[in-house]
C-alpha cells in the first residue's frame, strides 16, 4: 500500500463509531478525505478492509485500522499533540469506562435503537420502524442525560479536568440524536453547557455541515448556541 496516499476514513455520516473517529482525526488536525461506505448494499468492500465488516475503517500511516476506540487510542500514541488521555492509570481507566459506557450501555440502550428505527430502516429500505423501540430509547436516554449531568457537576470534562476520548465518545453520539432532535438538552444544564462547548471547538465543525439524504438536520443542528 502507498504509504503516502491521502489518509482516507470509510464511513457514514450518522455513525457515533465513525463520528468518534472523525473528531479525534480533527482535533489532531489530520486531514482526511471521507468515504461514505454503505456497507448494506451489494458490492460493498468492507469485508475486504475490515474482516468484522464492521465500520469505520481508517487508512493511515500505510495501512488499514478498524475498530473505533483502537483507532483512537491508536491516534493519541501516534500523534501526542493535542493529549486525548490522560497521564494517570486511574484517570485513564477513567475515560476508558466511559467510553465503553457510549460505546456499548449508551449505544444499546439509545442510539442504536432510535437511529435504527428512525433512520437506518428508511435509509436501508428495510420496513417500517417500530415506535416500541424508538420510547424505549427516549425512556432510557434521560437517565443517562442525569447520570452525565451529575458527573459534569463535579468535573470539568466527562472523564476529569481535561477533555479527552469520552467527550468525543459522548459528543458523537449525543450528535447523531441531536441531528433527528432527539436530546432534551433543558434536562441538564450541566450538559447542554457541556455539549455547546465541544459543538464550537474547530473539530466539530465537519460533523455540523452533515446531510443525511431524506432526513434534514433539526433546526438547532448546527447552531452553537442552539
Amino acid at each position: 500500500m502507498n504509504t503516502h496516499s491521502t489518509p482516507r476514513l470509510y464511513h457514514v455520516a450518522l455513525s457515533p463509531f465513525c463520528r468518534k473517529v472523525r473528531l479525534v482525526l480533527a482535533e489532531k488536525r489530520i486531514d482526511v478525505e471521507l468515504v461514505e461506505e454503505r456497507w448494506w448494499e451489494p458490492g460493498s468492500e468492507i469485508l475486504r478492509r475490515n474482516p468484522a465488516g464492521k465500520i469505520p475503517v481508517l487508512r493511515l500511516d500505510g495501512r488499514l485500522w478498524s475498530e473505533s476506540q483502537a483507532i483512537v487510542e491508536y491516534l493519541d500514541e501516534a500523534y501526542p499533540n493535542p493529549p486525548l488521555m490522560p497521564l494517570m492509570p486511574a484517570e485513564r481507566h477513567e475515560v476508558r469506562r466511559l467510553c465503553a459506557w457510549f460505546d456499548d450501555k449508551f449505544n444499546t440502550e439509545v442510539t442504536r435503537p432510535i437511529l435504527s428505527e428512525r433512520v437506518w430502516k428508511k435509509v436501508m429500505n428495510a420496513g417500517y420502524p417500530d415506535s416500541r423501540l424508538v420510547k424505549s430509547g427516549l425512556r432510557a436516554v434521560k437517565d443517562h442525560m442525569d447520570y452525565l449531568g451529575h458527573l459534569l457537576e463535579h468535573r470539568k470534562w466527562l472523564g476529569g479536568n481535561m477533555l479527552t476520548l469520552a467527550d468525543f465518545t459522548a459528543a458523537a453520539h449525543l450528535s447523531c440524536l441531536d441531528y433527528i432532535s432527539d436530546v432534551d438538552w433543558d434536562r441538564s444544564a450541566a450538559l447542554r453547557d457541556w455539549y455547546a462547548t465541544i459543538k464550537s471547538r474547530p473539530a466539530f465543525r465537519n460533523l455540523l455541515v452533515d446531510q443525511v439524504p431524506g432526513f434534514a438536520p433539526a433546526p438547532h443542528y448546527a447552531q452553537l448556541d442552539f
